[in-house]
């Protein structure tokens, strides 16, 4: 073997781009549970969410120009359907997590990296093999031992514990979806983001004059609040959902669910250096193995 053939080896694994950008997603994403509790603090969910969608919606109005395609009809539908989809993840996860206690809801969201690969075979015929059935596994077990390191045990479902499953089922869905999308109508990633935002404002709005009326909680001038919405606004949805479209479409939904996964661990830092949570040994280990689930599924292969 050669000095050159050695030399030119790159030093560290080589992923592929796409696959990057999704675990900086998991780390701005596990950033938003500090950043929304701080802003659902002072207006209500609803409101909140609206305020979140809406604004952002309001940055995404010249990426519409995208939908100047013949296929324009069918790639909105489709466009509006990942919306709605979306929109009833935020709406369960949000009021799922009122109603039921918080290692609850970090466990049960979690349930997303074991939902997708089933989803997967499901909406695209595509079985998952057994090495990311085992990493889901690995990484289910790292969010249970993450979820409940201060105690607590699983009880029988209440209507905020069913309403997280149902989040987890939705989120193994989108991915499937969105990964279809964009083979049928190949809509730009930002454009596809922008009709989403609009889907999820128009039916946040909706929900709040259904649930609370035409009632406007003036909003705080507190700094916190809106340096927590500008966060959530720029990175958390607006960077965040258009590098998950953009990379749902260039890499397997397994692989983009176990990539998320490590979600639940990046919130857990986050959370311990900017509100000052502690975390036990138990804790850490489970973040470890949702870490190394999701470098087991992603390694280079031969």
């Amino acid at each position: 073997m050669s000095l050159a053939t050695v030399s030119s080896r790159p030093p560290w694994p080589r992923l592929p781009s796409a696959e990057w950008l999704l675990l900086l997603v998991a780390i701005v994403w596990g950033g938003s549970y500090s950043a929304a509790k701080i802003a659902t603090d002072q207006v209500p969910v609803l409101q909140f969410l609206l305020l979140r969608f809406g604004l952002t919606f309001l940055l995404l109005l010249p990426a519409l120009r995208g939908l100047a395609v013949a296929s324009w009809p069918s790639a909105l539908a489709g466009a509006s359907l990942l919306g709605a989809n979306l929109l009833a993840i935020f709406v369960c996860e949000t009021f799922g997590v009122s109603l039921t206690t918080a290692s609850n809801a970090a466990f049960l969201i979690s349930l997303c990296v074991a939902f997708t690969p089933l989803c997967e075979w499901w909406l695209l015929k595509a079985r998952p093999t057994s090495a990311v059935m085992a990493a889901a596994a690995l990484s289910l077990l790292g969010a249970g031992l993450l979820a409940f390191q201060h105690g607590g045990s699983v009880k029988a479902l209440a209507w905020g514990d069913a309403l997280m499953v149902l989040a987890a089922f939705l989120r193994g869905v989108m991915v499937c979806l969105t990964r279809r999308h964009g083979q049928r109508h190949g809509l730009p990633a930002l454009t596809m983001t922008a009709v989403q935002m609009g889907v999820m404002t128009l039916g946040s709005g909706l929900l709040m004059v259904t649930v609370q009326g035409p009632v406007w909680t003036p909003l705080p001038s507190s700094a916190s609040f809106w340096g927590a919405m500008a966060f959530l606004v720029l990175l958390c949805t607006l960077l965040a959902f258009f590098v998950q479209n953009h990379a749902a479409s260039r890499t397997s939904p397994s692989r983009v669910a176990l990539l998320m996964g490590s979600e639940p661990l990046w919130g857990a830092l986050i959370a311990v250096a900017w509100l000052g949570d502690r975390l036990t040994l138990q804790g850490w280990l489970g973040g470890l193995l949702i870490v190394a689930s999701a470098w087991w599924v992603t390694r280079p292969r031969p």
